[in-house]
């Protein structure tokens, strides 16, 4: 393992351990509100990022920054292609709804290998949400330890969107960014035609090379959200497990983070539980 990785927490049944965490899990939908976000006494807060302003929500519950892009749309031509940064804007950028989930398939029979899907989403969804606690905001010099969560769903299924984390950020302080990243043949699609194009020599991992993305926005952009980037723990549960151990040997994804916690996922075995 190149990285330097402080410590490494692995734990078993992991959707009961997300909620145990805090993420409270919801419907996949576009353009969810959260509770901060609809709360009567929520008012509005300007953060400034490399890429331009932000207007999120502040309230007494916390803070919440959402559907924030990290990367271009990966369309067109930026199909089955590395992700790439993501252009500046010069007005406020609302940042009151989340954006889109990844194109899958809800009602999926994985136990069958697949079919009786309802498709939904956009190709359109490499966007991230922030949530803090309402300390922040009165002391924004606060430098905060940071969880950036990658979603499960057996790499078809799933969206940061499902998971609101107010609590979690609320009750332990912390800031946590939840991430969305292409799934299925939008995200792993493996062919030699790729691999020609490719500039890397590679193909199939775009889905991952999203997630480092993210990681980076993250690196560049969470003292501005009152976190410390020296302080980030990737964890996820799931396909969202195994991609944080694939992420904690990659030599490309050195310096991103420094933790790790694994729900019910590990990187030797797709199947295992350890």
């Amino acid at each position: 393992m190149r990285q330097k990785i402080k410590s490494v927490l692995i734990i078993t049944l992991g959707p009961l351990i997300v909620s145990l965490l805090g993420l409270t899990a919801c419907a996949v939908y576009p353009g969810r509100v959260p509770a901060i976000v609809k709360a009567t006494d929520s008012v509005r807060e300007i953060v400034r990022t490399t890429e331009g302003l932000l207007a999120g929500a502040y309230s007494p519950e916390g803070r919440a920054f959402l559907g924030i892009p990290y990367a271009k749309p990966p369309v067109g031509p930026l199909r089955w292609r590395s992700p790439q940064p993501m252009k500046s804007w010069t007005t406020v950028r609302d940042a009151t709804h989340t954006g889109s989930p990844c194109t899958q398939s809800i009602g999926l029979n994985v136990a069958s290998g697949g079919g009786g899907g309802l498709a939904i989403g956009s190709e359109d969804c490499l966007y991230l949400n922030v949530y803090g606690p309402p300390t922040t905001k009165t002391h924004p010099a606060a430098t905060l330890p940071v969880l950036v969560f990658l979603p499960g769903g057996a790499f078809i299924l799933g969206s940061g969107d499902n998971y609101d984390p107010s609590r979690l950020a609320r009750t332990q302080g912390v800031l946590v960014v939840t991430v969305n990243y292409r799934l299925g043949a939008f995200g792993f699609l493996a062919h030699p035609a790729l691999r020609r194009e490719s500039v890397n020599g590679g193909s199939g991992n775009f889905g991952m090379l999203d997630q480092q993305a993210a990681l980076r926005w993250v690196q560049r952009n969470i003292a501005a959200f009152g976190g410390d980037r020296h302080k980030v723990t990737l964890f996820g549960e799931s396909a969202g497990a195994w991609s944080a151990c694939y992420q904690a040997v990659s030599p490309t994804a050195e310096g991103l983070f420094q933790r790790v916690i694994l729900q019910s996922g590990s990187c030797i075995d797709m199947q295992s539980l350890v």
